[in-house]
C-alpha cells in the first residue's frame, strides 16, 4: 500500500468514524431523553444521594478517606464532586449530564476502536452502544459506571491504534476509577508484547504503574487506613442476591428445596447462611478461573486484533458473570466491549448482551423488591445470569475462531 493510498484510506476511515459518532450521539441523546418519561421514570432505585454526600464533602474541603469514608477508588471522586459545584437541589440533574458526557465519549471511543471494519458493521456497533441505555433502563442515570466504561473504551481504542503507552495509561486511570478494568491488563500486555516486543510491553507496564501510583499514592499517604478500608469493604462483601450463585439458591427456594434468608449489609441485599458463604467462595474461585482461562487462551494463541478484542470482552464478561456481587450497573462495563467483537460470533454475543440488558430491566428497578421478598421475579434474575454465562462461553469461542478475524485490507 503506497503512502498516498494509505493516507486516503485513513481519511476514509476517519470520515466513517465521524459519521458513526454523530449518529451515535443523536441516538444516545434520544435514549437519554426517553429514560426520563413513562415507566422509565418510576420506581427508581438511586445512588446519587450517596454520591452527593461525597461531592459536598469534597467541595467543603474535606479529605476523602481521611475525613469521611468512601467505598470507591480515588479516580471516581471527580464525577462525584463536579455536580456539587451546582446548587444542591440540582445535583442529580448535573450528575446525569456528566454521565451523558461519559456515555457520549464511550460512543466516540467505540467508533474509533471500530475503525477498519465495514461501514455497516461500524454503524451497527455504535448504534448498539447508543441504544443500550434504553435496554438496561434508568440505572444508567444514577450510577457512575459510564465513567470507567468510557475510560476503558478509550484505552481499547488507543491500544488498537498502536498507541500502547497512551492505552496503558488510560487503562490505569480506569482502574483507579473502578477496579474491574485491571482484568484487561494482561490482554493489553500480550498485545503490546506481540506487536512491539518485550521491552515495549515492560515500558507500557511502567506507564500503567506510574499512573495508578499518581492517583492512589497521595491518598495512601494521607489516609492509608481509610483507603485500605474502602478496598476491604468491596472484597469482603457477601453473596449478593443478584449473583449467579444467589439466583440458583433463589430458584431452589422457589422450588421448595432451599430456605433462603435475605439480609441487608454492605450496601446491598444478600443471602446469609453457610451455603451462601460456600457459594461466595466457590464463585470467587470460578471468577478467577474464568478470567485466567481467557488470559491463557489469548497468550497461547497467535490471534491478532480480533482475538484481542474478543479476549477483552470475554475477560470482563467472566468477571461479571461469576462474581459474588452482580449489580445491574455492572452490565454497563460490557456495553463498549461486546459489540466490537468481530464476525458472526460477535453478532451472537451482542444479541446475548442485549437480551441480558432487557432481562435486567424486567426486574430492576420495577420488581427488585419482589426479588428481595423471594417472589417469582427471582426467576428473571436466574435467566439474566444464565444469559451472561452463555455470553462468556460465546466470547471464549471468539478468541480462537477464524471467523472472528476480519479480512486484511
Amino acid at each position: 500500500m503506497n503512502a498516498r493510498f494509505e493516507n486516503s484510506y485513513r481519511r476514509a476511515d476517519a470520515g466513517r468514524a465521524a459519521v458513526a459518532v454523530a449518529l451515535g450521539v443523536v441516538l444516545l441523546t434520544a435514549s437519554w431523553g426517553l429514560l426520563h418519561v413513562g415507566f422509565y421514570d418510576r420506581n427508581q432505585i438511586i445512588d446519587t444521594p450517596v454520591y452527593q454526600q461525597y461531592g459536598d464533602a469534597i467541595t467543603r474541603g474535606e479529605i476523602p478517606y481521611r475525613d469521611f469514608a468512601v467505598e470507591y477508588p480515588p479516580a471516581a471522586l471527580p464525577v462525584f464532586a463536579l455536580p456539587s459545584l451546582a446548587a444542591p437541589d440540582n445535583y442529580r440533574t448535573f450528575f446525569e449530564i456528566v454521565m451523558w458526557v461519559c456515555a457520549a465519549a464511550t460512543v466516540a471511543f467505540v467508533a474509533l476502536a471500530a475503525v477498519g471494519a465495514r461501514t455497516g458493521r461500524t454503524v451497527a456497533t455504535v448504534a448498539f452502544v447508543a441504544l443500550a441505555p434504553l435496554a438496561l433502563g434508568s440505572v444508567v442515570l444514577t450510577r457512575y459506571d459510564f465513567w470507567p466504561a468510557a475510560l476503558t473504551a478509550a484505552a481499547l481504542a488507543a491500544l488498537l491504534a498502536g498507541r500502547e503507552r497512551v492505552g496503558l495509561g488510560v487503562l490505569a486511570l480506569a482502574v483507579a476509577a473502578k477496579i474491574y478494568p485491571v482484568v484487561l491488563l494482561p490482554p493489553a500486555l500480550v498485545l503490546v508484547w506481540r506487536r512491539e516486543g518485550a521491552r515495549a510491553a515492560f515500558d507500557a507496564l511502567g506507564v500503567f504503574a506510574a499512573v495508578v501510583a499518581l492517583v492512589v499514592v497521595p491518598f495512601a499517604a494521607i489516609a492509608p487506613d481509610g483507603l485500605v478500608d474502602s478496598i476491604e469493604t468491596q472484597l469482603d462483601r457477601p453473596l449478593q442476591i443478584e449473583s449467579l450463585g444467589s439466583s440458583l439458591l433463589l430458584a431452589g427456594h422457589r422450588l421448595g428445596v432451599y430456605d433462603a434468608t435475605v439480609v441487608s449489609s454492605s450496601g446491598s441485599q444478600n443471602l446469609s447462611g453457610a451455603l451462601p458463604e460456600a457459594f461466595a467462595l466457590a464463585q470467587t474461585a470460578l471468577q478467577a478461573l474464568a478470567v485466567g482461562l481467557v488470559w491463557g487462551l489469548l497468550a497461547s494463541g497467535r490471534g491478532g486484533r480480533a482475538s484481542f478484542v474478543a479476549a477483552c470482552a470475554a475477560t470482563v464478561a467472566g468477571f461479571v458473570a461469576f462474581g459474588k456481587v452482580l449489580s445491574p450497573q455492572f452490565l454497563i462495563w460490557l456495553i463498549p466491549l461486546v459489540p466490537l467483537v468481530a464476525g458472526r460470533i460477535g453478532i451472537a454475543a451482542s444479541g446475548l448482551l442485549g437480551a441480558a440488558l432487557v432481562t435486567t430491566q424486567l426486574w430492576f428497578p420495577f420488581r427488585y423488591w419482589d426479588v428481595v421478598a423471594l417472589e417469582s421475579a427471582a426467576w428473571l434474575v436466574l435467566v439474566r445470569d444464565l444469559l451472561l454465562v452463555a455470553l462468556f462461553c460465546v466470547l471464549v469461542m471468539a478468541i480462537r475462531s477464524p471467523r472472528a478475524v476480519p479480512r486484511s485490507s
